[in-house]
């Protein structure tokens, strides 16, 4: 059994976390939810605690349950680094090395493999800006899990809907082995 660090950032593809929660909570994993403020106005902290029966981390300011700060804890803890879905905004935080909320402060600290999925409008994704984040992250040894094409929250269709649930959950336990 593993342990696996979720982290779930601002994008209506919030939703689709849930079920790769479930996923790997059925896997026999233990999962902790790492949660941006913004997605949190997609689905509700509480969501994630039920599915994976863990405290969510959302505020990297919270009173620790022991002395070691909460990001750091779970940086150490962490097997696995999913991020599900991925803006471009927390690629770029992470490509730059910014650590400005618990999601970001905890990918950081962590040395555990990371898996990103994104989820953005077409020409967010297709940015040279977002094409050159990814890429330093790819060198750093992250894998990307390719944005499907299809329909889009903004009401377009194309490339950057996030991946299904089921192909990022068998991509990650492709980095455990």
């Amino acid at each position: 059994m593993a342990t696996i660090l979720l982290g779930v950032s601002g994008s209506i593809a919030a939703y689709k976390a849930c079920e790769l929660t479930r996923l790997f909570v059925k896997g026999g994993h233990s999962v902790h939810v790492l949660m941006t403020q913004a997605a949190a106005r997609f689905v509700a902290p509480l969501t994630f605690r039920t599915l994976s029966r863990n405290p969510v981390s959302l505020d990297m300011f919270e009173e620790p349950e022991e002395w070691i700060p909460g990001h750091i804890s779970l940086a150490d803890q962490g097997d696995l680094l999913v991020i599900a879905p991925c803006t471009a905004n927390v690629i770029a935080k992470l490509a730059h090395g910014f650590a400005d909320d618990m999601l970001t402060a905890t990918a950081l600290a962590s040395k555990a493999p990371l898996v990103i999925a994104p989820a953005m409008n077409t020409g967010m994704l297709d940015n040279p800006a977002t094409h050159d984040n990814m890429a330093t992250l790819a060198s750093r040894g992250a894998l990307f899990i390719d944005a499907d094409t299809g329909d889009l929250a903004c009401g377009t269709s194309g490339k950057g809907r996030m991946a299904d649930p089921q192909a990022i959950y068998e991509a990650s336990l492709r980095c455990l082995k």
